[in-house]
């Protein structure tokens, strides 16, 4: 019993919390024909964030799905991106970006709104740390990696 307590306090002190969370946005399995037949891999998108304004997103493809977000994950950390925060939580002033087929709009909420924004944005935002924002996907896309990748294009853009 004694030993049983030992170690789970030993696991305790172990496990840290890590630096940055992450949240997987999109996991596909994606195919490509070669004379044999078809070679299937995984493609993760990830986006990481330590909920203090660094926020990364990536998106890589692996033999399975393991591979695919540990991959997403290191591709994220080299693509971090500082988002400037007042003091209410929310971004500096209001922002357009876009990226292939997809508009959308960013703009600063009053305290207390919390992240009005669907899909890929409410996710980004929340692990940047924005507390309230206001987001619209304004373009008809529904495609989640441009969605995302226009986002961070939008936070990008932010200054002081």
């Amino acid at each position: 019993m004694a030993y049983m307590q030992k170690r789970s306090q030993a696991q305790k002190q172990k496990r840290e919390k890590p630096e940055y969370e992450q949240k997987l946005i999109d996991l596909r399995r994606v195919a490509r024909v070669m004379a044999g037949g078809r070679r299937f891999s995984f493609r993760a998108s990830l986006v990481i964030g330590n909920r203090k304004g660094d926020v990364g997103f990536a998106s890589a493809k692996g033999v399975d799905t393991a591979l695919a977000i540990e991959k997403a994950f290191k591709q994220a950390r080299k693509h971090m991106v500082r988002v400037p925060l007042t003091k209410e939580g929310t971004i500096p002033h209001e922002i357009f970006a876009k990226h292939a087929g997809s508009q959308l709009l960013l703009k600063p909420a009053r305290k207390g709104r919390g992240i009005m924004a669907g899909g890929p944005i409410r996710v980004i935002c929340d692990l940047a740390g924005i507390q309230n924002v206001t987001g619209k996907i304004i373009s008809r896309s529904t495609n989640k990696l441009n969605n995302a990748l226009a986002t961070m294009k939008a936070l990008q853009k932010l200054t002081v």
